[in-house]
């Protein structure tokens, strides 16, 4: 059996997901009258606190849509040099929305710096892009958020009029890891991205959550971008069997992400985290042809690197992370 420790977004659907997905009822989304795509956004929206949910085909797509709702061309968000938006969606806020990134170091936790964020907001002047929205994630590389944290940034942001918008792909990750609710973690932002797919087991999907008006708004961007489905109900009903079975046990995912980073620890690597489902950890550059190798015999899937991400899930059991733990034990022997 494979142990992939590559992301959380590689988990198949389990037999009862896959029972919900034939069973499902379908309709047209494009007009709106899928019962099942219905019933996933009215219950996103009621768990997460938010007036209306709409469903997308994946975050990437959900976070533009977000971009493209709050800002105009030549508009501008803050937002972290780590952050996914920023970082892994290929540009696609200024490639198709015409909305101007202004990247800010992220901390050693995660956060942004929050006098340097209030430092970045342009005057009201035209020789400069407008700042209409700050843009945070959580959790970021694994990282939580804390609560307190996230009500100084939402203060800063309403004394100085900026839209707020959430990448939550993995804040059922951040509730589970402080034990409170993720509605407590969304409440205040104007918008917040949540993916099915990470960590929920799903096979594909993204909610974005907000008021009627700014759903109203990323409706029109969804189809302007290709996301509008016709029979997505089967994907409705895999996103809402994650959210009633999947949430309560990430628990079991960082638990052996624990693990994971101990085994690593003991055995003279240096490991960063756990944080959540992800542990880091450094290996020699000479040692990575040889790890790929014999990773790939042992039917271990990892993406190999200086600095190594490896992310537990609902598909890696405690035995896989063993058995993982093995292979790196065996690199460590290598001359």
């Amino acid at each position: 059996m494979i142990v992939d420790l590559r992301s959380d977004t590689v988990t198949r659907p389990s037999a009862g997901m896959r029972r919900a997905m034939a069973e499902a009822e379908l309709g047209d989304d494009v007009f709106g009258d899928d019962p099942s795509v219905n019933r996933l956004q009215a219950r996103a929206a009621e768990m997460l606190g938010f007036e209306q949910a709409l469903l997308f085909p994946s975050g990437t797509q959900s976070n533009l849509a977000a971009l493209m709702s709050h800002c105009a061309r030549g508009d501008e968000y803050l937002v972290g040099q780590e952050a996914h938006s920023y970082r892994f969606e290929a540009g696609g806020g200024a490639v198709l929305g015409s909305i101007q990134p202004q990247p800010l170091a992220n901390r050693a936790d995660g956060t942004l710096e929050l006098a340097e964020v209030e430092a970045a907001i342009k005057p009201d002047d035209p020789h400069f892009a407008r700042t209409r929205l700050l843009a945070l994630e959580n959790t970021i590389g694994g990282r939580v958020l804390q609560r307190s944290y996230l009500e100084k940034a939402l203060e800063l942001a309403k004394r100085r009029n900026l839209a707020t918008h959430l990448d939550g792909a993995r804040i059922f990750n951040a509730s589970v890891k402080l034990g409170i609710g993720a509605q407590e973690l969304c409440a205040g932002f104007d918008s917040v991205s949540v993916c099915l797919s990470k960590g929920l087991g799903a096979p594909a999907g993204t909610l974005l959550l907000a008021n009627a008006d700014l759903i109203g708004k990323a409706r029109r961007a969804r189809k302007i971008l290709g996301g509008a489905m016709r029979q997505a109900g089967m994907l409705a009903a895999a996103g809402l069997y994650a959210l009633e079975n999947n949430v309560e046990r990430l628990a079991e995912d960082h638990a052996n992400a624990e693990r994971l980073a101990n085994g690593l620890r003991e055995s003279g690597y240096e490991v960063e985290g756990p944080h959540t489902n992800m542990v880091f950890v450094r290996i020699a550059p000479k040692k990575i042809p040889s790890l790929k190798m014999q990773f790939e015999k042992k039917q271990i899937l990892v993406l190999p690197g200086a600095r190594l991400r490896l992310v537990t899930h609902l598909d890696v059991d405690a035995a896989g992370i063993e058995r993982a733990l093995d292979a790196f034990r065996a690199l460590t022997k290598e001359a």
